[in-house]
């Protein structure tokens, strides 16, 4: 039997804003001129994004309204007294993300298993995927003990790699499971983007903070069979590196944070060349359904356009980027998890695509099922 995604688990932080109050904080920032000022109400309301969730609860009261010094303490103090956004170092805000990414893998991980009807013990194997902080042991290890998981559980960790992430997260789990058919493999991503956002005039600064959000997701795969619900067969994956691109999304570390590179070619590129890398990997298959990472607004309408697809196609994918924002690796579990649970597909086939840097196009074929 192909390895299958049993379940799917998700995590977000509690605090949660409206992308209309984030845009007003981030306007409202002293020094910066009426250009840049209309450059981030053109960021902001052009994203299709409605709300997100970040583990700045700082920044979040600020944005309600409320007076930071009365406010529970923050997590990363990035948000002065009277709303002014902060500069942490790159070392705090890794402490942030040391302190607060273990939990959401762990509840997202705990869901996904409770889900399967799978318990700890049954893990053999764990793969986690961040690109948004780092540290040793990690979340892996760390996996291990907040879970209960066994000690000999093997352990990998995909780090850096960006929003392709969680698809060659799913292509371990899968090269896992054929040589070891007996396998049940955790699969966690988990990301705090919102720790690296900044106040700035950089317009690639601008999109990246009315774009990304924080959450985790983690995925349970196995070839072995538990209960009768729908499940997810892993066909087939690809990947590619698009002839352009490797300095159009950009991923480095900064001595205030993480900094991102997201030019305004990454959806010209993705749609310049999404054609040829989808009709290559999947050749005369003809999906029913698709799970493209939002990137954006834009990446959508490229790909839909390139592809040639109806606007329906992506609805899932739209929905989660409305609802949740761009969190990065964790995304796209996010929208195979609606299509696991969409119950008017049936049995149907699913491609998934996700974009990284390089620029990497990431793809899977899978097969919804409830035999």
């Amino acid at each position: 039997m192909a390895a299958s995604i049993l379940s799917i688990g998700t995590a977000v932080p509690p605090a949660r804003v409206s992308q209309t109050a984030a845009r007003d904080v981030f306007a409202a920032q002293p020094g910066l001129t009426r250009i840049t000022q209309r450059l981030i109400h053109a960021a902001f309301d052009a994203s299709a994004i409605d709300h997100r969730n970040t583990v700045l609860t700082d920044l979040v009261a600020v944005a309600d309204g409320e007076v930071v010094r009365d406010a529970a303490p923050a997590e990363l103090d990035l948000a002065g007294a009277d709303g002014t956004i902060l500069v942490p170092s790159t070392g705090d805000r890794n402490d942030a993300y040391i302190r607060l990414a273990p939990p959401l893998f762990a509840e997202a991980s705990a869901q996904a298993l409770a889900e399967a009807s799978l318990s700890p013990a049954d893990v053999t194997h764990v793969v986690t995927v961040s690109c948004t902080g780092m540290f040793a042991p990690g979340p892996d290890f760390r996996l291990v003990q907040d879970l209960g998981l066994p000690r000999t559980v093997e352990r990998y960790h995909i780090g850096f790699m960006g929003c392709a992430a969680a698809l060659p997260g799913l292509r371990a789990a899968a090269r896992i499971c054929a040589a070891q058919p007996d396998a049940v493999v955790l699969v966690a991503a988990a990301e705090l983007c919102t720790l690296h956002i900044r106040s700035s005039e950089d317009p690639q600064q601008i999109v990246a903070a009315s774009v990304f959000a924080d959450g985790a997701a983690a995925a349970v795969v196995s070839a072995r069979s538990f209960g009768d619900g729908p499940r997810l067969e892993l066909d087939r994956f690809g990947t590619v590196l698009t002839s352009e691109g490797e300095s159009e999304m950009v991923w480095t570390i900064g001595d205030q944070g993480f900094d991102m590179v997201l030019t305004a070619e990454v959806p010209r590129i993705i749609g310049r060349e999404i054609r040829d890398a989808v009709g290559g990997f999947l050749g005369e298959d003809r999906p029913d359904a698709w799970a493209v990472h939002p990137g954006g607004r834009s990446v959508l309408d490229r790909v839909e356009s390139g592809l040639g697809l109806d606007q329906a196609a992506l609805q899932a994918s739209r929905e989660v980027l409305r609802q949740q924002g761009n969190m990065s690796s964790a995304t796209i579990l996010f929208i195979l998890r609606a299509l696991l649970h969409d119950a008017a597909l049936g049995d149907a086939r699913i491609a998934a695509l996700a974009f990284g840097p390089g620029l990497t196009v990431e793809s899977a074929l899978l097969r919804r099922t409830t035999a």
